[in-house]
């Protein structure tokens, strides 16, 4: 039996988040993405049994985004199904379709993917909704206006939390200058340039996710353990298909104390 997972505050949004979270990327994508070995997209009754598993071990908060293929729909379809009251992570930017992604950080195309996404999860309210980044952190920042469009879309009540999941130092440091409620940083072994901004951003009451903790699978579960242990880490987002996985996971973690 393993022992369920700590909550953290979630920065100041008033979210309690699982120290480890359950990304979703492979319950809808199995193409253009860089993981070592073929992904196999899982069955209805795969994912039941995935999250039920991960209920059990303390895990509340799941991330998906619509550039992950039909993971949107297929959680809407199957969250009513387990047990738990889960929160939700989503994001908005980037698309897939036929095999490719495209991005479109418009202020327009944020609203509609909001609006989106509240339907296929079959939600009222999204709890998390991050800018998915192309890399261009500074200019989706400064020239586009997503991060305004989210934070008047958490005005009129369709989010709770809103942030940016960047890919570049200095734009995760913009995106906390402007008002961001959660961040999602890199941090593992071999990528820390993230380090110090992780613990900046959870002390000025920022929520922080972390991504690519077993840098998109090359790692071990043991990784998990190093960033757990990191100050300022409140949840690390990791995707799997597998209860063998999830579970040694969950233990590598419980693992940091």
């Amino acid at each position: 039996m393993v022992n369920p997972l700590p909550l953290n505050a979630l920065g100041k949004t008033g979210l309690s988040v699982s120290k480890l979270s359950l990304g979703t990327v492979k319950f809808g994508r199995d193409q253009g993405v860089r993981y070592p070995t073929p992904v196999k997209i899982p069955t209805d009754t795969e994912i039941i049994y995935l999250l039920e598993q991960a209920a059990e071990m303390g895990i509340n908060l799941i991330d998906t985004a619509p550039a992950y293929g039909n993971s949107e729909e297929r959680l809407g379809h199957l969250l009513g199904r387990t047990s738990q009251r889960w929160l939700i992570c989503t994001k908005v930017g980037e698309e897939y379709a036929d095999g490719i992604s495209s991005h479109n950080f418009s202020p327009e195309h944020c609203r509609m993917s909001v609006e989106r996404s509240l339907q296929r999860l079959e939600v009222d309210v999204l709890d998390i909704v991050l800018i998915h980044s192309d890399g261009n952190d500074i200019d989706i920042l400064q020239q586009q206006g997503t991060l305004q469009a989210l934070q008047a879309l958490k005005q009129a009540g369709k989010i709770r939390a809103v942030g940016m999941s960047h890919k570049s130092r200095e734009g995760g440091e913009l995106a906390l200058a402007m008002g961001a409620d959660v961040m999602m940083a890199t941090l593992n072994r071999s990528e820390t340039d993230d380090a110090d901004l992780i613990q900046k951003a959870a002390a000025s009451g920022c929520g922080v996710l972390i991504k690519k903790a077993l840098s998109s699978g090359h790692g071990s579960s043991a990784d998990l353990t190093f960033v757990a242990q990191h100050e300022g880490v409140h949840s690390i987002v990791v995707g799997t298909t597998s209860a063998k996985h999830l579970r040694e996971n969950v233990e590598a973690v419980n693992a940091a104390g």
